[in-house]
């Protein structure tokens, strides 16, 4: 593991088209995809463990984007993500049915703050809940965490329905065999019993509140990072507050939100302006190209819907306020956000916004995505 790898600068998101050079099942439902990355782009991948890429196909003739955490350590010249199958998920069902070595896909440039600095890891104890596929950043984490000091510590407490739900439980022993005393790996099934009743059914407040007392106890752990559906990651961070861990210290990042129907974003919607119809003007710039575009107020359109009616190019994954795929700098005019999931509370004090999630609250409102 170089370490020039692991300062990689934040990119502002651009697709490159990669191909597939590895697929590896590692459940029934999930596939490890790896993407080879050609000497030229090398630069435009540099990531860090915990960070994610969007990808961009077309599915059945419509355009699709989905965002997914990449799961090896920061490694040139290739990029993996582990791709597990959702109930009705047309992008992840045609990933793991269709997707096919040799194929060529868009791949974004990494992004996410989903991470922590390499520099400073000596004494420090890091500690990671999961449920189902939210382990994949958490295996980028763990392995760079535990190679980078030989004083650093892991906990990682991992929930899933059964063993055969278990992503990476092959990768997840070797890790443990190769830092026994570093780090500590607690499997927690929902549906199979197991030795202990600590690690047997649904991690409720009442379980989560046993665990903390006994193994993982907060006074000893220096950062926290959640991965997992919005309901763990809430049940988390409530219990962590109740404990005393300062929210600084506490990172989290969703796979989904709490609405089960939030729209997926995968192309902007029409909206009619009519003749008298109050208006709203969003200026944007975007690859130091500036543009303008008009909305009514009744509309309520979000900065991002708006902005792809005239710039097809703009970036954006999940639609939903999670991977923050679509950030961009507040310059001026003010909005209100819908949802916030992925920008960290500094970002917000420099005055970064999710455009999917932004709408207008002046008559002008204006934005940068390239700073």
């Amino acid at each position: 593991m170089a370490a020039k790898n692991l300062g990689a600068t934040k990119h502002r998101g651009r697709f490159h088209p990669l191909t597939v050079s590895a697929i590896r099942p590692l459940t029934a439902d999930s596939v490890e995809v790896t993407f080879a990355v050609p000497p030229e782009l090398h630069g435009s991948f540099d990531y860090l463990p915990g960070q994610h890429v969007a990808l961009r196909a077309t599915v059945d003739g419509h355009e699709l984007r989905r965002s997914y955490s990449i799961c090896r350590p920061p490694t040139t010249g290739s990029i993996s993500v582990a791709i597990k199958r959702d109930l009705g998920g047309v992008f992840s069902s045609w990933a793991n049915e269709s997707l096919r070595v040799g194929d060529r896909i868009d791949v974004m440039s990494p992004q996410g703050t989903f991470t922590v600095p390499l520099d400073d890891l000596d004494d420090r104890h890091l500690a990671g809940i999961a449920a189902g596929s939210g382990i994949t950043p958490l295996m980028s984490l763990a392995h760079t965490v535990l190679a980078a000091s030989e004083t650093s510590r892991f906990t990682l407490v991992y929930t899933n329905r059964t063993v055969l739900d278990v992503m990476f439980l092959e990768e997840l022993a070797d890790l443990k065999d190769r830092y026994p005393a570093r780090l500590a790996l607690h499997h927690v099934l929902s549906r199979e019993q197991r030795s202990s009743p600590l690690l047997s059914g649904r991690i409720d407040d009442e379980k989560l509140d046993t665990i903390l007392h006994s193994l993982l106890r907060p006074e000893f752990v220096d950062e926290w990072f959640l991965c997992g559906p919005f309901d763990l990651v809430e049940l988390c961070r409530v219990a962590l507050e109740r404990a005393g861990v300062d929210p600084g210290a506490v990172h989290f990042e969703l796979f989904t939100t709490g609405d089960p129907i939030q729209a997926q974003g995968d192309r902007g919607r029409p909206v009619v302006t009519n003749p008298g119809d109050a208006t709203v003007s969003i200026e944007f710039t975007l690859d130091g190209q500036t543009a303008t575009v008009s909305t009514p107020v009744h509309a309520n359109e979000s900065i991002l819907n708006a902005a792809l009616r005239v710039r097809p190019d703009v970036p954006f994954a999940c639609a939903g306020g999670v991977c923050g795929t679509c950030r961009a700098r507040l310059v001026a005019g003010n909005v209100t956000m819908t949802e916030n999931y992925a920008l960290e509370p500094d970002e917000l004090e420099r005055g970064y916004i999710l455009t999917c999630q932004s709408h207008p609250t002046t008559e002008t409102v204006v934005v940068d995505y390239d700073v």
